[in-house]
């Protein structure tokens, strides 16, 4: 089977390319950047030369706006991006039997006060842009009507382009003293984690049959400040005073989620992944990053 994956140069995406050397399926990787075939995912056009000319099965939509504050003020590009790209990414999916896996986010949540793990079918209650253009995009992918698979994720990191991991390691080596939330809860996600789960479903062929909307993090929970602390303990900063604080301490054009905990319950039965602790993933990705500095 062809895949073809979006927004390859994205955190996701350079996972899913260290994942797919042990494929059995050729992998097709696409971003707007030099270094990748070009797709522009606005033009369902295009979508359809490139799924024609490369008999494209499965298209891993890794591409998106995600500057969750410049999404207040950017314009239409964010419901276009957010959007109507992945409306035109499943509707080329759709014309010739194929499947959309299609990466959306916690921020969907947020408009309710919830204190347990949110589960696929509770409503969506977005409280800015950027989380109202995402629950746009699954709600039109499921218009469509083709084959998708929706994967809700949260606090997403990697060892690639910048994220919250990689900003905590370099204040906690630089600075003396660093406030950081503690009323906003969620769990950390490895995008090599989320990477491997893809894979495991697409490789396998588990999809067939379990159309969807899923979540997927790491497991446990944390506040901001938590993740930090931990991020760190692990990398030996001991030298830096970390303090917990309150979210208005830190003014932001977007109300975020102060709980959006996701229930993974769904995606570990239907497709029998086991999900790694989110402090484990940190470790590993940590380590990764150290390898890389005294390379």
């Amino acid at each position: 089977m062809n895949i073809l994956v979006t927004g390859a140069n994205g955190q996701l995406g350079n996972e899913m390319q260290i994942v797919s050397k042990n494929s059995k399926d050729k992998y097709i990787f696409t971003d707007v950047c030099d270094g990748y075939e070009k797709l522009d995912i606005t033009d369902l056009d295009a979508i359809r030369r490139m799924v024609a000319e490369n008999d494209v099965k499965c298209i891993i939509n890794c591409a998106a706006w995600t500057n969750v504050d410049k999404a207040e003020t950017a314009g239409d590009i964010v419901e276009t991006l957010n959007a109507t790209a992945p409306e035109n990414l499943a509707k080329a999916m759709k014309e010739v039997g194929g499947l959309l896996v299609h990466i959306s986010t916690d921020y969907v949540f947020g408009g309710d006060p919830y204190n347990t793990p949110c589960r696929e079918d509770q409503k969506g209650t977005p409280t800015g842009v950027y989380g109202l253009t995402k629950l746009h995009g699954e709600q039109k992918i499921q218009a469509v009507g083709g084959h998708y698979i929706i994967i809700r994720t949260a606090w997403l990191y990697s060892e690639f382009g910048h994220n919250f991991v990689k900003t905590m390691l370099n204040l906690t080596a630089t600075k003396p003293q660093l406030k950081v939330v503690f009323d906003q809860t969620g769990t950390p996600t490895y995008a090599g984690d989320l990477a491997e789960a893809i894979f495991d479903i697409i490789d396998n062929r588990k999809f067939e049959g379990h159309d969807g909307v899923y979540h997927f993090s790491n497991e446990g929970v944390c506040s901001w400040y938590d993740f930090t602390k931990k991020i760190a303990e692990l990398a030996g900063h001991d030298s830096c005073d970390i303090q917990p604080c309150h979210s208005n301490e830190f003014p932001s054009p977007v109300t975020r989620p102060a709980y959006s905990v996701l229930d993974k319950t769904k995606i570990k039965e239907t497709f029998g992944l086991k999900i790694p602790y989110w402090v484990d993933s940190l470790k590993k990705c940590e380590a990764n990053l150290l390898k890389e500095q005294s390379c």
